[in-house]
């Protein structure tokens, strides 16, 4: 009876590593592409505080601005997170027909805005004071990414770390 239950453990245990060692992969980024659900999934509204001090909302940027959405969430103490961010930078001085914002979750605004200041980002930086965008996106771990169309509907998520490269592809293949 000791070696079944020994037997059952060390099954389960060896399932929970599999899951974890996906999860936290800082290779490059893994995707689930939308285009394979039979229906679309509407991307979460949110609002968060930007290190410019005026307040993000999707749904204003929606209705307002219209460009589709790179939406990164991240921490300071990610590595993953800090060895993407320049990238991230670079695609968002080159690709303007989209919006980028990095929401840094699970983590101290102190903290995620001297990392953000180190890295010199230049696009919109929000700050998930409340949770509610790890919460509502649900992401498997950090980095995540969506991209989002200017109508809402989520396109792609991916976790794992982005390059230059990845996000040409994204939005060569959704923008054109």
């Amino acid at each position: 009876m000791h070696t079944t239950v020994f037997k059952s453990l060390a099954v389960a245990g060896l399932l929970a590593l599999a899951v974890l060692a996906s999860a936290c992969s800082s290779d490059t980024a893994a995707s689930n592409d939308q285009e394979t659900s039979a229906e679309a999934e509407l991307a979460p509204l949110f609002i968060v505080p930007t290190a410019s001090d005026v307040d993000f909302s999707l749904a204003e940027h929606q209705a307002t601005d219209g460009r589709p959405v790179f939406l990164n969430l991240w921490a300071s103490w990610c590595f993953p997170c800090r060895e993407e961010m320049p990238a991230i930078n670079a695609a968002s001085e080159e690709f303007t027909d989209v919006k980028f914002i990095g929401v840094a979750v699970s983590d101290s605004r102190p903290d995620a805005e001297a990392f953000a200041e180190e890295i010199g980002v230049t696009y919109t930086i929000g700050f998930d004071t409340e949770n509610a965008v790890d919460a509502d996106y649900s992401p498997l771990g950090l980095p995540a990414s969506y991209v989002i169309s200017s109508d809402g509907i989520i396109l792609e998520r991916i976790f794992g770390k982005v390059t230059e490269d990845d996000l040409a592809a994204l939005f060569s293949k959704y923008f054109g």
